[in-house]
């Protein structure tokens, strides 16, 4: 049996045991925090790799990210060939104030153009000031982490298995051929 008033006991037990403990208290200005290896903080951009695709922009559920481009020709390189264009990147920014943050753009894109930074610092006063152009975007590159080392321990991927098998053939193929080749010299000169 509980005898009435004994919750509040128990809660006045709790708050003088705290009382008592030493508070920690992160000095967030002056003390970076140290941050999990994956933490998400904003999008980066690589425009070398950036081939204006458009699948970021496609792929977001919040419209967010906008993409200008013009096509470009190049002169063809031998003169039997004809010339080739190419999409030239004009514009490329983020709406951080519509970003929900979910990695959909850095997941499909396929040139590895998108990568998360852990930079967290990129408050405005102003919400029309979170739209990011690609040199801001740029800028965070430089704060991606390098990804992690490959686990030694790790069972080979199949694509390289399988490519390591085909020229482990090829190569035996090829040994085989020249040793016939020397076998046939080698009778030929006796």
């Amino acid at each position: 049996m509980s005898f009435p008033g004994a919750g509040l006991a128990k809660g006045l037990a709790v708050t003088l045991r705290t009382m008592t403990r030493k508070s920690i208290t992160a000095q967030y200005p002056d003390v970076q925090p140290v941050l999990p290896a994956r933490s998400r903080g904003v999008i980066a951009l690589l425009e070398e790799n950036c081939t204006v695709c458009m699948l970021c922009a496609r792929e977001c559920p919040d419209w967010c990210i906008y993409i200008d481009s013009h096509k470009e020709t190049l002169p063809a390189a031998d003169p039997n060939a004809r010339a080739r264009t190419r999409n030239v990147l004009d514009r490329f920014a983020i709406d951080f104030s519509l970003c929900m943050y979910c990695g959909i753009c850095i997941e499909v894109c396929p040139f590895d153009a998108l990568f998360w930074s852990p930079e967290f610092e990129y408050a405005e006063t102003d919400i029309l000031e979170l739209t990011h152009e690609r040199d801001r975007l740029r800028e965070w590159m430089w704060t991606v982490p390098a990804p992690p080392a490959l686990d030694p321990a790790a069972e080979e991927p199949k694509e390289i298995a399988t490519a390591r098998k085909a020229a482990d053939k090829l190569a035996a193929a090829a040994a085989k051929a020249e040793e016939e080749a020397q076998t046939a010299q080698d009778g030929g000169d006796a």
